[in-house]
C-alpha cells in the first residue's frame, strides 16, 4: 500500500460511493425523493397562501374577460365586424352603465344609503322589542351585539355598492388584465401550455376550452338573473311606494351574483325596510321577495343551468362560506365560478382515465 507524498492515504472509488452527501442505497433515494417532493409541495401551498389575494385578482381578471368575450361573441351574431371592434363596443357600454350607476347614485342612492343603517337598526331593535313581549329571554345587551353584528353584516353588503367608488383600484386592476385577456385569449393559453409537458398540452387545451364555454355560459347566466332580479325589484317596490326602492333593487341585483346568500341578505333588507312603513309594506315586501326567487329559482335558473354546470347548491354554499371567512366580499363574489371551473377540470380527468381504463387490456389493471 503507498501513500501520496504529503503522506495521506489515496482516495479509492468505493471511499467517493461512501461519501455521506451521496445516498446509495435505492430505497434511501427515493424516500429522499418522496420527502423532496412533499417540502415543495408544502412550499408551493404556502407560497399560494402567501400570495393568495393577487391568485383571487387574476382569477377576477379571468371572470371579467369571460364576461367581455361573451359580449363580443354575442354581438359577433348580430354585427359582421372583427373582434376587436366588438369587443370595444363591449367596454364603452360597461364604461356608460358605470357612469349612469355613479351619477344615478351621486344624486339620488347616496342620500338612501346613508339612511339606510339607522333604518334596518330600528328595525332590528322593533323585532327583538317584539321577542321579549313574547316571552323571549333576550337582553338589551345581547339586542345590542346582534344589531351592531347585523350592521357589520350590512356594512359588507353596502361595500358592494360602495365598492364602485371606494376599491377603484382594485376594479381598475381587474378591468385593466381582464381586458388584455379577452384581447388576446389564446395567446395566454398558448403561454401556460408551453411550461407542461408536449404530451399534456393537447389535453389541456381542451379542458381550457371547455373552462373558457362554462365560464361564459354562467356569467350570461348570471349577468340574466342579476338583471332581472335587480329591476323587477325596483319596479315592484317604486310602484308601492317602498322606501329606498332604488337601493334595494340595486342591492338585490348586485347580491343576484352570489347564490343563496345573496338572495337571502337581499330578502332580509328588503322586508326590514318594508315594515319600517307598515304591516301592509312589510307583508308586500315578502311577497314581492317570494315571487322574484320563484320565478329565478324555478324558471331563470333552470334553463342557465342546462347549458352550464349543474353545481349543488349545498356545494355552493359551502365554498361560499369558505371564500368568504378567507377573503371577504371578493372570494364570496367569486367562489361560485371557482367551484365551477374546478369541477370541470375533474370531470376532464375523470373521462381522461375513463378513456385510459378503456385502451389497458382485460386483467391489467389486476396483474
Amino acid at each position: 500500500m503507498g501513500t501520496d507524498k504529503g503522506g495521506e492515504q489515496p482516495h479509492s472509488e468505493a471511499d467517493h460511493r461512501a461519501s455521506p452527501t451521496r445516498i446509495t442505497s435505492p430505497a434511501l433515494q427515493f424516500e429522499a425523493k418522496r420527502a423532496l417532493i412533499w417540502v415543495l409541495v408544502v412550499g408551493l401551498a404556502v407560497l399560494c397562501i402567501y400570495i393568495s389575494q393577487s391568485l383571487l385578482v387574476i382569477f377576477g381578471s379571468m371572470v371579467f374577460a369571460a364576461m367581455i368575450d361573451g359580449g363580443a361573441r354575442l354581438l359577433g351574431r348580430v354585427l359582421p365586424i372583427g373582434r376587436g371592434l366588438r369587443i370595444a363596443i363591449v367596454l364603452l357600454l360597461t364604461v356608460a352603465f358605470f357612469i349612469w350607476l355613479g351619477l344615478f347614485a351621486g344624486s339620488q342612492i347616496s342620500q338612501e344609503a346613508a339612511q339606510f343603517p339607522s333604518i334596518v337598526g330600528t328595525q332590528v331593535g322593533r323585532f327583538f322589542g317584539w321577542l321579549q313581549t313574547q316571552g323571549f329571554a333576550i337582553s338589551v345587551e345581547d339586542i345590542q351585539s346582534i344589531a351592531g353584528q347585523l350592521m357589520s353584516g350590512v356594512g359588507i353588503v353596502t361595500s358592494a355598492l360602495g365598492g364602485l367608488f371606494g376599491a377603484l383600484t382594485l376594479l381598475f386592476l381587474i378591468m385593466i388584465i381582464g381586458v388584455y385577456v379577452a384581447l388576446e385569449p389564446r395567446l395566454y393559453e398558448r403561454g401556460v401550455a408551453w411550461m407542461l409537458p408536449p404530451e399534456k398540452r393537447g389535453d389541456f387545451h381542451i379542458t381550457a376550452t371547455r373552462m373558457a364555454e362554462t365560464m361564459r355560459r354562467l356569467m350570461a347566466g348570471r349577468l340574466i338573473g342579476m338583471a332581472f332580479e335587480g329591476v323587477v325589484t325596483w319596479i315592484a317596490l317604486s310602484i308601492y311606494g317602498v322606501p329606498m326602492a332604488a337601493l334595494l333593487g340595486i342591492l338585490t341585483g348586485l347580491l343576484a351574483f352570489i347564490p343563496n346568500i345573496g338572495a337571502f341578505v337581499s330578502g332580509l333588507l328588503m322586508v326590514l325596510v318594508g315594515f319600517s312603513g307598515g304591516v301592509e309594506m312589510g307583508l308586500f315586501t315578502i311577497a314581492v321577495y317570494f315571487v322574484i326567487q320563484s320565478v329565478d329559482g324555478y324558471v331563470i335558473v333552470p334553463i342557465i343551468a342546462k347549458k352550464t354546470v349543474d353545481l349543488a347548491p349545498a356545494l355552493v354554499l359551502g365554498a361560499q362560506l369558505i371564500m368568504g371567512v378567507l377573503f371577504g366580499i371578493l372570494g364570496l363574489f367569486l367562489a361560485d365560478p371557482l367551484l365551477a371551473m374546478i369541477k370541470v377540470a375533474l370531470e376532464r380527468r375523470a373521462e381522461l382515465n375513463g378513456k385510459r381504463e378503456e385502451r389497458l387490456p382485460a386483467g391489467a389493471d389486476g396483474a
